[in-house]
């Protein structure tokens, strides 16, 4: 009943402009407005596709009242969306974590033939192709996956920064292994942020999402796409109709910089923001009651170099509004290093409108990248570089849970590696239960298997200690 009440408000409000006559009233309205969608549909279906998964997990069990768990041969499914008709897909990161094969299933080229007249011709058949990861970014959730197909439908990105609340969205993918599936929807918010420890602000939206939507496509009434579905808030597993994609400018930007370098950089005007309340505003003085303002600045950063002060209150950035800290954080990770911003800002009871030169974020493990080099350190097969824990190394690394084994400080842009979860900064402690005290000896261990052999890793991760399994290509 909800959703029909929706459609014939949606067909109320855009009946002016779609010249609906008083003779014919909204009925033709409706007609006009279930045609234009399902145009729509049919335009943009083709550009999203099923992902098959299969890869190892942990299974888990219980044995007279004991949990166990092992590790699994698995399979997932998930959606993706075709953005270069070369055969370039991006879906989310959790979508191939852990796969040891990724495939796609790609419709076949339809054919009208045999359908009777008048009536919509039939799914045409998918085989599924093999692909190859690009390249992983964990930070945004997203993956850039390649298959060898020429002149494939892709979709075109929008202006995520454009959207608001209101604006009528549609979501396609392949909820529960359903390919080719389409909701409708509103965005609920433009930009909402989900946690402190998250820096991306979400499109959230209420157009059905449910699991193995991950991955597929947020698009606008003009089929441009503009976020991808990424995951939801639900009590009981399904959806709830709050649903989370991430913007299209943030999948541009990994997009772009996976196909170009196989890995993702991020930018940093070297100063911290924090939202401006009206306490803040009070206590220090400040001239407005909103927004974001400077609190701390990097000695030498690129905001101190530009002439940022403390108290500065930041109003836009690049002729964008800034309306808190998050949203300005989350531009400024969008930029590359080299490229300049303008900020508009308050200081004291005047505006000023200041340059600024952003540079490259540093990673949490580049001092220990720069320890490695592929001479000594790469692990071909699995297209890492490693370095041994030395007592100059585990000064890096406060807390280690076991004094010996490898650190993962870099993955190559290609290799295996894209399909394992490994992460920088993971600690190697052993390989099929053989502890790896130096790096030689993982070499080996790692060489002397066979193509299709299982391998478990035992990784310590943010001091917790976890399984990685995997098969050698």
């Amino acid at each position: 009943m909800g959703s029909r009440v929706t459609v014939l408000s949606i067909a109320l409000l855009l009946a002016p402009h779609l010249g609906a006559s008083r003779k014919h009233g909204s009925k033709d309205t409706l007609v006009q407005l279930s045609g234009s969608i399902r145009d729509l549909a049919r335009r943009v279906s083709p550009a999203v596709v099923e992902i098959l998964v299969t890869g190892y997990g942990a299974a888990g069990g219980d044995d007279g009242g004991q949990t166990v768990s092992q590790i699994s041969r698995q399979s997932s499914t998930g959606s993706g969306i075709i953005v270069d008709a070369a055969g370039y897909i991006m879906t989310n990161a959790h979508v191939i974590q852990g796969a040891v094969r990724v495939r796609v299933l790609v419709p076949d080229a339809a054919s009208d033939s045999g359908a009777p007249s008048g009536s919509e011709p039939a799914a045409p058949p998918a085989r599924a192709v093999e692909a190859r990861v690009i390249g992983i970014d964990s930070e945004s959730d997203l993956a850039l996956i390649r298959i060898d197909q020429k002149s494939l439908p892709a979709l075109t990105f929008g202006d995520s920064d454009n959207l608001r609340q209101g604006d009528l969205v549609f979501a396609l993918g392949s909820p529960m292994g359903l390919e080719n599936s389409v909701s409708m929807g509103v965005v609920s918010a433009a930009a909402r942020a989900v946690s402190d420890d998250n820096p991306i602000l979400y499109i959230q939206t209420d157009a059905s999402i449910n699991p193995g939507n991950s991955g597929g496509a947020l698009v606008d009434t003009g089929g441009s796409l503009i976020g991808l579905n990424t995951f939801i808030v639900s009590r009981s597993g399904g959806n709830e109709g709050i649903g989370f994609a991430i913007p299209s400018n943030v999948v541009r930007n990994v997009y772009e910089q996976l196909k170009r370098k196989g890995k993702v950089s991020r930018g940093s005007a070297g100063i911290f923001v924090q939202d401006l309340t009206s306490v803040i505003a009070r206590g220090l003085g400040l001239p407005l009651q909103h927004g974001a303002v400077v609190a701390d600045m990097d000695p030498g950063g690129p905001g101190e170099a530009a002439g940022l002060q403390r108290r500065d209150i930041i109003l836009s950035l690049n002729g964008h509004v800034i309306d808190s800290a998050r949203q300005f954080d989350d531009d400024i990770n969008r930029r590359q290093g080299g490229q300049t911003v303008t900020l508009i800002v308050q200081r004291a009871n005047g505006r000023l409108t200041v340059p600024v030169k952003i540079k490259e974020q540093e990673a949490p493990w580049d001092p220990l990248a720069a320890l490695a080099s592929p001479e000594r350190n790469l692990i071909p097969r699995l297209g890492i570089l490693c370095i041994e824990i030395s007592k100059d190394v585990a000064q890096l690394i406060p807390d280690l849970r076991r004094s010996y084994g490898v650190i993962v400080a870099a993955k190559a842009p290609e290799g295996q590696s894209q399909f394992v979860d490994l992460q920088p900064g993971d600690i190697i402690h052993a390989v099929n239960n053989i502890p790896v005290v130096v790096l030689s000896t993982f070499q080996e261990i790692i060489n002397g298997f066979e193509p299709g052999a299982p391998v478990v890793l035992q990784v310590e991760r943010d001091g917790r200690l976890q399984y990685v399994a995997f098969e050698i290509e």
